[in-house]
């Protein structure tokens, strides 16, 4: 269980720093036997029970009892998945690390601005593809879209990691590995012992892009009535366990569903109008049955993205094999009511063509 930790403003000493609520949750599965690397995100918002403490969100959960409670909240969530090791990390170790590793490369998908005196909080990034540094990345992942409150900011986080990832682990940047693993102490509290982490840290330099995926909790946005007048993230039990069936336990990978009737957004990532809607007539004909148009991308593409919105990596490979184009990504960028999300590229148009 790997934590995020908002600042604490009033730390008296290097441990109170770690007590505050868990702006970001991650489930990591690291699986040697597939090379592959199973990265759940949990919601802030989600709601939960705390025991001791009723009803509330998840992120509150660390401040109650720290990482021993917040795994509990996990498993009980989950549905006894064991969680074996924790990591708490400040957001400045994730400034740091970004800096380190000269910064990361990601779309910013539209203007950002937003200014919160009260929380010394200035977000100002242009749309566009950016370099972002530590303190940009930060605001990246903090800025908070009306339309999609928190869920939004797991997104963007999912981006980042994916970015980074792909930064730390190039030629250029392994020798400077030791010196982050320095810099980085100072800024995380675990249970996992050096040896451990040499382990992971070699492990992560043989994942694929491709190999790592990411998933989000599933779940809707509650109505401002519901509940106690908070906004939470309402978990969807059953999907829940689809989830954690196929990805989190031993046997996972068995699921069942047909390709043909999962829900697949399609999104217009080209500047050819109706691309999107001559690509759900297509499916439609093929014989799938729940395919729908969501908002076009303002990132464009040459080569179209089959998003597994929920980890369905085999049904993404399914679709493209049987399209012949497009390449799978496995992460929670895509329509969140769907399970894959065709993201339209140029390609396309050229595979339209040929059919013609």
């Amino acid at each position: 269980l790997v934590m995020g930790i908002d600042r604490v403003l009033d730390a008296k000493n290097s441990d109170d720093v770690f007590k505050g609520r868990s702006d970001t949750m991650l489930l990591v599965r690291f699986d040697p036997s597939d090379k592959t690397v199973r990265m759940l995100s949990i919601p802030r918002d989600s709601r939960v029970r705390i025991p001791g403490h009723g009803f509330t969100k998840i992120n509150d959960a660390n401040v109650h009892g720290g990482p021993t409670l917040a795994a509990e909240v996990v498993t009980n969530t989950l549905g006894d998945v064991t969680v074996d090791r924790y990591v708490r990390v400040t957001t400045d170790a994730f400034k740091e690390l970004v800096d380190l590793v000269g910064g990361v490369e990601v779309y910013v998908p539209e203007r950002m601005y937003h200014k919160d005196v009260t929380q010394k909080l200035e977000i100002d990034l242009q749309e566009g593809w950016q370099n972002l540094n530590g303190d940009q990345a930060e605001q990246f992942a903090r800025f908070r879209n009306p339309q999609y409150g928190d869920i939004g900011r797991v997104q963007r986080q999912q981006i980042l990691l994916k970015a980074l990832q792909q930064k730390i682990f190039s030629p250029t940047i392994l020798p400077s590995l030791p010196k982050a693993v320095q810099v980085l102490q100072q800024y995380i509290d675990t249970n996992l012992s050096v040896e451990e982490m040499l382990a992971i840290a070699n492990f992560g330099r043989e994942i694929k892009q491709d190999d790592l995926r990411m998933i989000l909790l599933p779940g809707r946005f509650n109505n401002l009535e519901e509940y106690d007048g908070r906004s939470y993230w309402i978990l969807n039990r059953r999907e829940i366990r689809t989830i954690v069936a196929n990805n989190f336990t031993d046997n996972y990978g068995g699921g069942e569903t047909s390709v043909y009737s999962l829900r697949i957004a399609i999104q217009n990532a080209t500047h050819t109008k109706g691309l999107a809607r001559r690509t759900r007539n297509y499916l439609a004909k093929q014989g799938y049955t729940n395919v729908y148009i969501s908002d076009d991308s303002s990132q464009k593409l040459e080569t179209t993205a089959i998003i597994a919105q929920k980890g369905d990596v085999q049904s993404a490979n399914l679709l493209k094999n049987q399209l012949g184009i497009g390449k799978v990504e496995s992460s929670s960028t895509g329509a969140l009511d769907s399970d894959l999300t065709i993201r339209v590229g140029d390609d396309v148009s050229q595979f339209f063509d040929a059919q013609q």
